[in-house]
Formats: structure tokens, sequence, C-alpha cells
């Protein structure tokens, strides 16, 4: 086992780190984490949705929703080459590769135009989670012709025009060509690049949505690979990629009368994280209240409060649970063990697979399992999933703590 740590912590993790800020693959990350907020107002806007369910008169607040989180798709292609052109240290054109996004998105996704009454129309799903993808590939490729063209510039930089002046002569060929593309393909050749590019990737979604998908990227993401101190965020892009268009895939669905069928979606994934990655709550509470090390439980008490909101970063890092070979082994088995119970459990129809944006993932389990589900089985399941828990942690917790009670009386003596 120590083998194995020391090749993760020496070898392997400073790998995985290193792709992980790849500028490609890091503008990815900051777009979707500048998108955030407007998931949340998503969210909320479910949240007042479930009161206007018990509240007659309350007003309907889904607009709220439309403008927002089903907006995020046309927001990524914006935000993506502004960050590309961020990470490769061009700044003074981010904002031109943001606008030449939005424009090259907006025709990639096939418009409807008038020319009679000067009217154009869009199909709304493309806007939103439904078009991530294509959003994504937009996005590096508008962000790909910006980066290339960078050496030939108009204005050199010793020219005595003034800079924001350089930078429109210098971002005119570019533009043109990225909006040329878009032009040829969609306008002259009638090629839906919206369609073509969900129909490529459709067997990669499709495997994410499979069980295995389910299992092996949440395990990887909130287990395996956290338990060695690699942050959940380097598989967040593709882990996003599979969640957020397969909600909107629910939502349509719901919509026009059909049952949900994805379930790797974040609002069901978040139900196994209590107390954060790991199912970790059940462990802060036997090292707050039943460890007989004062060690132990200083730091469980230090991370009650957090965990409640799922945040386990503290117990994580300072019990520790990364790289200890003890509680590394519970961990991995409540990270297998999770994914499985919420497949078996919304695959059978006892809890319902969510089919509304809800992203407060901080929310306390119990609340977060009836809020995203609709239902008391969502509740039940976070705490048959709590219990089970329990049962893994408890023998490997009655053996950490015995070590570091005797760690603990080593130390006072020494002193």
């Amino acid at each position: 086992m120590q083998n194995v740590i020391d090749w993760m912590t020496d070898s392997f993790a400073p790998r995985v780190n290193k792709i992980a800020k790849n500028p490609w693959l890091d503008a990815i990350q900051q777009s979707i984490l500048s998108g955030m907020p407007l998931i949340l107002i998503g969210s909320f806007a479910t949240i007042l949705g479930l009161v206007k369910d018990y509240v007659p008169g309350f007003p309907d607040f889904s607009l709220l929703n439309t403008f927002s989180f089903g907006l995020f798709s046309l927001f990524l292609a914006y935000l993506i080459p502004e960050a590309i052109m961020n990470l490769k240290k061009h700044p003074e054109i981010s904002k031109q590769a943001g606008l030449a996004g939005l424009a090259f998105f907006l025709m990639l996704i096939f418009p409807k135009l008038n020319g009679k009454t000067g009217e154009i129309s869009f199909y709304l799903g493309s806007l939103g989670t439904g078009g991530m993808i294509a959003a994504l590939v937009s996005g590096l490729f508008v962000g790909f012709v910006m980066n290339s063209f960078i050496k030939f510039k108009l204005v050199k930089d010793d020219s005595t025009l003034p800079d924001f002046i350089a930078v429109w002569f210098n971002t005119i060929f570019p533009i043109i060509v990225i909006l040329l593309v878009g032009w040829l393909f969609t306008f002259q050749l009638k090629i839906n690049l919206f369609t073509v590019i969900n129909q490529f990737f459709s067997p990669l979604t499709h495997l994410g949505q499979s069980f295995w998908g389910l299992w092996i990227l949440t395990f990887l993401a909130f287990g395996f690979l956290y338990s060695f101190g690699i942050s959940t965020w380097v598989l967040m892009p593709i882990i996003y990629t599979m969640e957020l268009p397969g909600m909107a895939q629910n939502q349509a669905a719901v919509a026009s009368g059909h049952a949900a069928q994805n379930i790797f979606v974040s609002e069901a994934v978040v139900l196994t994280l209590i107390g954060g990655a790991g199912v970790t709550l059940s462990l802060c509470i036997m090292m707050a209240f039943f460890a007989k090390s004062e060690r132990l439980r200083v730091i469980g008490k230090a991370s009650f409060i957090p965990s409640i909101f799922n945040i386990n970063e503290p117990l994580v890092f300072g019990a520790p649970i990364a790289f200890n070979p003890i509680l590394m082994v519970p961990f991995w088995i409540n990270t297998a063990i999770a994914p499985i119970l919420l497949w078996v459990s919304m695959k059978s129809g006892i809890v319902p697979i969510p089919h509304a944006p809800f992203q407060l993932w901080y929310m306390p389990s119990p609340a977060m399992g009836w809020l995203v589900t609709k239902s008391i089985t969502g509740v039940v399941f976070v705490l048959l999933l709590f219990a089970i828990s329990w049962a893994v942690y408890y023998p490997f917790f009655r053996i950490y703590d015995k070590q570091a009670v005797e760690q603990d009386a080593s130390l006072t003596e020494e002193n």
C-alpha cells in the first residue's frame, strides 16, 4: 500500500495536475466555474417553483431559470475563448475572442432567418446546457484560430498607434476566418454543425450516462483521486459535460410528458456526497463524539459544521484521510457503493430521477434528498446511505483511533 501511495504522490499526481493546468483544459474549467452563479440562479428558481406547487397564486419564476441556466452554453461560447486568450498570455484580445465565440456559436446552432420580416429564431434548448458540447467545441475552435493568428499582426508592437486601435486591426483577420467558417457551413452548405457535433459525441455521452460511466467517473473524482490529494475539479470538465446536458434532457423529457432517464446528473450525484465526497459525515461524527484520541476529537468537532454542509476538506486533509492507508480504504469503499445504490434505487423507480436544476450542493443532505427528488424516498435514500457509510467506517475508525491514542500518549511522554 505504501508503494502505491509513494507512486501516486511522486509520479502520478504531478502529471495529472500538469494536465489539468493545460491552458485548453484549464480554460474549460475556469469558464464553467465562471458560469456557476447562473446555474445557482436556476436552482433558486427551482425552489420557488416548489413554493408555487403549494401556494396558489404564487408568481411563476421559471423564466429566471430560462435566462440563467437556460443560456449556459451561450455564456460558455464567450467565456472559453476569453479564458484561452488570458491563459495564453494574450489578455489584450480576450474580449474580442469572446465576442467572436458568441457570433460563431450562434451561427453554429443553425438559426432560422426570415429575410422578409427581419426575424431570427433559435432553438432554446441549444442555448442551454443541451448545447454544452457544441459550445465547448465552438469555444476551443475560436480560441485556436485567435491564438494561431497572434503572430500575424498588421500593427506591430512598436507602433505609435494607441493599443486599442492596434487590437482592432490585429483581430480583424482571425475573426473574419471564424465567421467565414460559420457562414460557409450554416448558410452555404446548409450543414447543421450543432447536430453534427452532438451526433459525433453521442457515443461518449451515451457511455457517460450508463452505469459504468457514472460509477467510474464518480469513483475516480470523488474517491480514488481525491484520497491522493488530487482535486475533484480535475475531472469536472468531463463530469459537467455529462451532467448538465443530462439534466437538460431530463427537463425536456418531463416537459413533453415522458419520464426522466439520465441518472448521471449533478442533482442525483450530490445525494451520494453526504458530508462531502466519500460520504464522510458519519466518520466526522465518530471523530467528534466517539473518539478517545483528543486530537481526533478536536479535528472532528472543527470539521463538523462544514461537513453538515458537505464540505469535507478539513476532514480529508486534517484527520487525515488523504494518504492515510487506514482511512483511504473505507473512503474508497463508500465511494464505490454510493453510485451503485443510487443507480439501483433510481432505475427501479424507488427514488425519482431529478428533472429540475438544483446546484445548491451545500444544503444538508436530508433536505437535498427531498428537494431534488420531491419525494420522501429521496430522504430515505440519504439516511440509508449514511447508515451504510457508518457501518463501513466504524471498524477502520476504531483502529485509527487506537493508533491515535497511542501516538498522543507517546508525544505526551516526549514532552
